[in-house]
């Protein structure tokens, strides 16, 4: 019996070291380090293109039957931090955004998905500006595998009302988090 019970915890670890890691990466912007300028707002001060970049995810886990991509910095001087983007109903075929998916008029955006209010009061990605002379901002660009197909979400959802229905069905996240200061 105890080589039964070796053998069946030798195989979970087995399959524990297989399982792969939900990960989150892009081409267009890095973990720890100052958004590109095609990434920045382009207003408030900033001159940037306000692009939202390329981003691409694998490892969800097997019960994941949607995804979404939020963009939040809980820096901003507001008290409650400021939503950048939302997509959610991303279908769970979809594993990667190409840059400039969140534009304002959604015609980039993969079939079903919709964009949340972000805290500019639009629908689509705005991209980081933070203060003059305030601290280093981090963003955090993340990504969701939802254990629903759908969320009752549309472009007039804010940022915390499309937080809190994610949390409520997450299965897992990943994210990378660039940061901005000016």
């Amino acid at each position: 019996m105890n080589k039964f019970i070796l053998g069946v915890v030798l195989s979970l670890v087995s399959l524990a070291s297989q399982a792969q890691e939900f990960k989150l990466t892009s081409s267009d912007i890095k973990h720890g380090e100052q958004v590109k300028n095609a990434h920045v707002q382009n207003g408030s001060g900033c001159f940037g293109a306000d692009i939202s970049p390329a981003l691409s995810w694998s490892g969800e886990p097997e019960s994941t039957k949607s995804f979404a991509v939020t963009v939040y910095d809980p820096d901003a001087p507001t008290g409650s931090g400021w939503w950048h983007w939302t997509i959610v109903n991303i279908p769970k075929d979809v594993h990667s955004l190409s840059a400039d998916t969140g534009n304002r008029n959604g015609s980039r955006l993969p079939s079903g998905a919709v964009q949340g209010r972000t805290d500019f009061g639009n629908p689509g990605y705005g991209g980081p500006c933070p203060p003059v002379g305030d601290k280093t901002h981090h963003y955090h660009f993340k990504v969701w595998a939802l254990k629903v197909e759908r969320l009752p979400i549309d472009g007039e959802s804010s940022g915390a009302v499309v937080g809190y229905m994610l949390k409520m069905n997450s299965a897992a996240t990943a994210e990378l988090v660039p940061t901005s200061t000016r």
